[in-house]
């Protein structure tokens, strides 16, 4: 048998390989697109010429996110990040598949963020039931409100400003003031998916339903052009979870959220 680790650019041989778990690979799948492409590096382990494992490096404005996630065999993806754990940065947020951590241990110091669940829409029907119609679309002019409900509502979220020229960014108003916003962190027309991320409602309006309202218009949006839906969350955000089961949404894996930090 024969085992080799390989540096990936060929677009279409890694989405043959993440199509084959579409929801475990959809962050990654939609870095594919030409809007996220040039920001990514992708390691892969071959078997026998075969791709078996893939890790993604995606070059975030602060940091580089790493995603090793496996639904197959720990010990190929553990090969895997022996092998290049070397080539990493000395500072990472890593998103890893339950397991794998002790892998990195010795390399670097390891800050857990959480456990998160990978949900995926499996029923949209439900999203017709929700009325939308007090919802808008969101784009840079509307730059400088949503930085400020962030600020308020979600501080520590990771929002890149580029993603609102995707144009599946959507909010909702209390009295003019923009008291709710669902977008995207990855959204690729050309591979059909998209990863929700940056939903948020300010503290004084929650409780009301907004949280769902602007998701169903996201995502119904996001269905005239793609048809894998899906996003992570907190695996204690029960609020949040619940959320999106009305929406039609399904648990379908576990991972954690580490920061790295290289050992000196």
């Amino acid at each position: 048998m024969s085992t080799r680790i390989v540096s990936i650019h060929d677009r279409e041989r890694l989405a043959t390989f993440l199509r084959r778990d579409a929801p475990l690979h959809l962050y990654a799948l939609g870095d594919l697109d030409d809007f996220f492409w040039p920001h990514t590096i992708w390691y892969g382990l071959e078997v026998d010429g075969e791709l078996r494992q893939v890790i993604l490096g995606y070059m975030a404005p602060e940091h580089l996110v790493f995603h090793a996630l496996t639904g197959v065999s720990l010990d190929e993806m553990r090969t895997l990040l022996a092998s290049v754990r070397h080539l990493m940065p000395p500072r990472i947020y890593a998103h890893l598949t339950p397991g794998l951590r002790e892998t990195l241990a010795r390399t670097f110091h390891i800050a857990p963020h959480g456990d998160f669940n990978k949900m995926m829409l499996a029923e949209s029907a439900r999203l017709t039931r929700v009325n939308v119609e007090a919802t808008e679309r969101l784009g840079s002019t509307n730059l400088t409100e949503i930085q400020a409900l962030y600020a308020a509502s979600y501080p520590g979220n990771w929002f890149d400003p580029r993603m609102l020229e995707t144009g599946h960014y959507y909010g909702l108003r209390e009295a003019g003031a923009l008291v709710s916003v669902a977008g995207v962190h990855v959204y690729s027309p050309t591979q059909q998916a998209a990863a929700l991320g940056n939903i948020v409602t300010h503290p004084v309006a929650r409780g009301r339903g907004y949280a769902t309202i602007v998701t169903a218009r996201l995502c119904r949006e996001l269905l005239t052009t793609v048809d894998q839906v899906g996003l992570n969350v907190h695996a204690e955000n029960a609020a949040a979870i619940a959320c999106y089961n009305r929406l039609g949404f399904v648990h379908h894996a576990s991972f954690e959220e580490l920061e790295l930090t290289l050992v000196v």
